[in-house]
C-alpha cells in the first residue's frame, strides 16, 4: 500500500511538472489578430536551437508542446499533383506554353490547388504527413529552354522570357489563390538561376553568362514571379554562377533576390544541392562549412540532410544562433500563411472537399488545355480535318496506344488515361474499319524482318502514325532511363527505327499520312517532313490527350497552339550545349533558318491581319505605345488565333536581340468574324539591356510587327498570315 501511494505521488509530480511546462508555452502565436511577424517571433523565440535546426530540413519533425505537426516541404505539382496518388493530369508545361494563354494557365493552377487542398485534408485526417502530401509545391520551372537538347525543357513554358513570365505569373497566382491572408498552396520558382543543362554536369558546372544575357534572358521570369506574382518560394539550383554555388551565392540570394526584388518568401535548396557544395563542387572542405555558407547566403530550407551539421557549425562559430533564428522564422511565415500552423479557423480554403479531386470539371479542363496546345505544323492540300465517316482509317506507331506518352515528367496518376487510339476509336463512325498495329518499337530496332505493319497503309484511306519520345527518353538526370545523355537528347532526330518506319509507310501508303509527334522538345523532321501530308505536334498532352487529338483530327476543334520554342532543322544549327551565351540561340538571336519558327501554328481556317495603327511614330523615354490591328477569320471554320506583337531594332549592334515578342493575345473568331486587337507596349519594354546588364533607352528606328508567328519569310512560306509592319523612332 505504501508503494502504491508512493507511485501515485510520483505520477502526480510528473503531471504537475508537465502542466507547469505546458502553462509556460505562450500560445498567443495562434491569435490571427496579431501581425504575422509578431506571431512568428512569439513561436520561434520559444524554440530551442536544436528544434530550430530540425525545422530547417525538408522533413521537419513535430514539436508537440507547440501543437506543431511534422511536415515535409517537398511536394510537386508541375502539371497536376504529382507523386501523391490520384489526381488530374494536365498537359506538360511546354504544352501549356504552346497555348499562349495566361488565363488558361491560371485556371489550370487553380484546379491543381483545389485538388491539393482537398488531398491535404484527406491525408491529414488519416495521419499521412509524408513527402508529396503537403501544400508547398516546388513548381513552376521557369528556367529558359535555351537549348532543345535539354531533357527538362519540357517542364518549362518555352524559350522566351516574356512568354515564360506571363504564363509563370498566372500559374503562381492560380496555385496561391487570391486571399489577402492565406495561401491556397505555396508555389516555388525554380531553379534559381542560369540552369538549363546539360543534366550530366548540372551538379558541377559553373555558369558565367554575360551581364547582358543574365538580365535579358535568365532572370526576367524569376523577377516577374517574385515582384508580380509574390511567389512564396524560390529554389536554388545545383550549379554555380560566377564561381559560387547557387545555394551559397550571395549575389543571387541576397543582392538580387532580397535587396533588389524585395522577396519575402522562403528559399529552399534543390535536393542534395547543399551537400553538393562540399562533395561535388569542392567549394568548401567540410559539411559544416557547406551548411554555414548556404545558411549565410540566404537558404532557409535544406532539401537533404546537410543542415544537420549546423549544430557543429554553431560550435565552430561559422554561424550564429541569431541567424538560425531568422532563417527559421521565414519558414514559419510560410506555414502560417498556409494556415497549417497557428490556427486557421477563418481560412477560406478549408472548405474545399474531396469531390474536387479528379472531378469532371478538371478532367474537362485537361482536355481543353490539350486541345489548345496542339500545334499544326503542316496541312498539305487541307488533309485535315478528317471525316468521322472515313471508311478505312489506320492508326499506327509506337505511341499510338501509349499511356506513358501522355504524362511527361513529374506526373500524378489517373484512372482515366485516354490514349490516341482510344480517342480516335470513340470519334470515328461505328461503320469505319479502324485498324491498329504499333508497327515500330519506341527506341529499339524491330527484330522481325517480316513486319507487315507498314503495308496496312496500302489499303487504308488515311494512316495516322504516332511517333516521338517519352519522359523515359528525355527528362531529369535520374529519371530518363532510356536517355543516352543522362536525361538529355544527343541530337534532335527521332530514333532511327521510327524514322525508318515513317519512310516505309510513305513508300506504300494509299491515302494521306498524318504524323502526330509526341515530345516535350523540338524534334527534327529532316528527311521525313516531305513524306507527310499533315503534321501535328501534340507534346505530352495529359490524361485526355487521346480525346483532344481526336477532337482536332476530326474537326470538332481547330488546332490553335503555337510553338513556344524554335524547331531547328538539326543539331548542327545549335551552339555548343555547355555554352550559356545566348548568341545564336532561340528566335531572338538565331540567324540560321529553322525548320519551324517560334510562334508558328496553323489553323483550319485563314487569318487575315490588317489596318495596323500606332498611337505615335515617335516615342520619347517614359512614353508608351498603343497598337491596334484588325484580325479577320476569312475561312470556313471557327478558330482561336494567337495574335503576336514583336519589336525589332534596325540596329542590333551590342548583342541586343534581333527581335522580341512584346505582347500576345489569344482570341476566338467565328468564321467570317473580325475583331480589333489592341496592345500597349510600355516604355520599359522598349528598353534594351546593354553589355553591362543595365537597361537603357536606345534611340533609333524600330520595326513593329503584328502577326500570328515570329517575323520571318519562313513563317509565311509555311502558311502563317501576312503580318502588318510599321516603323517608329525612339527619340
Amino acid at each position: 500500500m505504501q508503494i502504491y501511494k508512493k507511485g501515485l505521488s510520483v505520477i502526480a509530480l510528473f503531471l504537475f511538472v508537465g502542466n507547469m511546462l505546458a502553462q509556460e508555452v505562450d500560445f498567443s502565436f495562434q491569435d490571427p489578430a496579431l501581425p504575422l511577424e509578431e506571431r512568428v517571433e512569439i513561436l520561434v523565440s520559444q524554440m530551442t536551437v536544436e528544434e530550430k535546426i530540425a525545422q530547417l530540413l525538408n522533413g521537419a519533425p513535430a514539436i508537440p508542446r507547440f501543437d506543431i505537426p511534422d511536415y515535409d516541404w517537398w511536394n510537386e505539382a508541375l502539371h497536376g499533383i504529382a507523386r501523391n496518388g490520384k489526381a488530374t493530369i494536365f498537359p506538360q508545361g511546354i504544352g501549356l506554353g504552346a497555348t499562349f494563354d495566361p488565363v488558361l494557365a491560371e485556371r489550370v493552377a487553380s484546379a491543381i490547388s483545389d485538388e491539393a487542398r482537398a488531398k491535404y485534408a484527406v491525408s491529414q485526417s488519416m495521419g499521412n504527413h509524408s513527402k508529396y502530401a503537403g501544400l508547398t509545391f516546388w513548381t513552376p520551372n521557369v528556367n529558359i529552354f535555351r537549348d532543345p537538347r535539354w531533357g527538362r525543357g519540357q517542364e518549362t513554358y518555352g524559350e522566351d522570357p516574356y512568354l515564360m513570365s506571363k504564363i509563370g505569373v498566372a500559374f503562381v497566382k492560380g496555385l496561391q489563390g487570391d486571399d489577402d491572408t492565406y495561401l491556397k498552396s505555396a508555389a516555388c520558382a525554380k531553379h534559381y538561376a542560369v540552369h538549363s543543362g546539360p543534366e550530366e554536369v548540372r551538379h558541377t558546372f559553373n555558369a558565367e553568362p554575360t551581364q547582358q544575357d543574365l538580365y535579358e534572358t535568365y532572370l526576367p521570369a524569376f523577377e516577374a514571379l517574385v515582384t508580380e506574382a509574390k511567389v512564396e518560394g524560390v529554389m536554388g539550383a545545383y550549379n554555380a554562377v560566377y564561381g559560387e554555388p547557387a545555394c551559397a551565392n550571395t549575389f543571387l540570394l541576397k543582392d538580387v533576390l532580397r535587396d533588389q526584388w524585395n522577396f519575402d518568401g522562403y528559399v529552399t535548396s534543390d535536393c542534395g544541392a547543399i551537400g553538393g557544395i562540399v562533395w561535388k563542387q569542392k567549394f568548401v572542405k567540410t559539411a559544416p562549412e557547406a551548411a554555414a555558407v548556404a545558411l549565410k547566403a540566404g537558404v532557409n530550407l535544406n532539401c537533404g540532410g546537410t543542415y544537420n551539421n549546423l549544430t557543429k557549425a554553431l560550435e565552430l562559430g561559422l554561424v550564429t544562433e541569431e541567424l538560425i533564428h531568422e532563417r527559421t522564422k521565414q519558414l514559419f511565415k510560410t506555414r502560417f500563411r498556409l494556415g497549417i500552423v497557428g490556427g486557421s479557423s477563418n481560412n477560406p480554403y478549408l472548405n474545399i472537399g474531396p469531390e474536387k479531386i479528379h472531378c469532371d470539371e478538371h478532367v474537362a479542363l485537361s482536355r481543353e488545355v490539350a486541345q489548345k496546345s496542339i500545334v499544326m505544323l503542316k496541312n498539305k492540300n487541307n488533309t485535315l480535318p478528317l471525316s468521322k465517316d472515313i471508311k478505312i482509317p489506320y492508326v499506327t506507331g509506337p505511341f499510338a496506344n501509349s499511356a506513358d506518352m501522355l504524362m511527361g515528367s513529374y506526373y500524378g496518376v489517373s484512372s482515366n488515361l485516354v490514349t490516341i487510339l482510344e480517342g480516335i476509336t470513340d470519334a470515328v463512325s461505328l461503320g469505319s474499319s479502324l485498324n491498329y498495329r504499333s508497327g515500330a518499337l519506341p527506341f529499339h530496332k524491330n527484330i522481325n524482318p517480316k513486319n507487315w505493319a507498314p503495308n496496312v497503309a496500302k489499303e487504308s484511306d488515311v494512316t495516322i502514325c504516332v511517333v516521338g519520345l517519352t519522359a523515359d527518353f528525355e527528362g531529369e538526370e535520374v529519371d530518363a532511363i532510356a536517355s543516352g545523355a543522362v536525361g538529355d537528347k544527343v541530337d534532335l532526330k527521332l530514333p532511327q527505327n521510327q524514322i525508318d518506319y515513317v519512310k516505309q509507310i510513305a513508300e506504300v501508303k494509299k491515302g494521306p499520312l498524318v504524323l502526330l509527334i509526341a515530345s516535350g522538345s523540338p524534334v527534327s523532321l529532316e528527311g521525313i517532313e516531305e513524306n507527310c501530308d499533315a503534321i501535328l505536334q501534340i507534346w505530352y498532352p495529359g490524361e485526355q490527350g487521346g480525346n483532344a487529338v481526336a477532337d482536332v483530327l476530326f474537326g470538332d476543334i481547330s488546332p490553335s497552339g503555337h510553338l513556344p520554342i524554335t524547331f531547328p532543322k538539326n543539331v548542327e544549327q545549335l551552339p555548343d550545349y555547355e555554352d550559356y551565351s545566348m548568341q545564336g540561340r532561340t528566335y531572338k538571336y538565331m540567324t540560321e533558318e529553322p525548320m519551324f519558327p517560334f510562334g508558328f501554328g496553323l489553323t483550319y481556317s485563314e487569318t487575315q491581319i490588317s489596318d495596323l495603327v500606332l498611337s505615335s511614330e515617335k516615342l520619347k523615354k517614359k512614353e508608351d505605345l498603343k497598337v491596334s490591328v484588325k484580325v479577320a477569320n476569312t475561312g470556313d471554320y471557327d478558330i482561336d488565333e494567337v495574335v503576336q506583337l514583336y519589336v525589332s531594332p534596325e540596329e542590333v549592334t551590342g548583342g541586343i536581340p534581333i527581335t522580341s515578342i512584346k505582347g500576345f493575345q489569344r482570341i476566338s473568331l467565328k468564321k467570317g468574324e473580325s475583331k480589333t486587337v489592341e496592345f500597349k507596349v510600355s516604355s520599359d519594354q522598349f528598353m534594351v539591356v546593354n553589355t553591362e546588364g543595365e537597361k537603357e533607352w536606345r534611340k533609333g528606328a524600330y520595326k513593329i510587327t503584328v502577326g500570328n508567328s515570329s517575323p520571318s519569310d519562313l513563317s509565311q512560306k509555311l502558311g502563317a498570315a501576312a503580318p502588318q509592319e510599321a516603323s517608329i523612332q525612339l527619340r
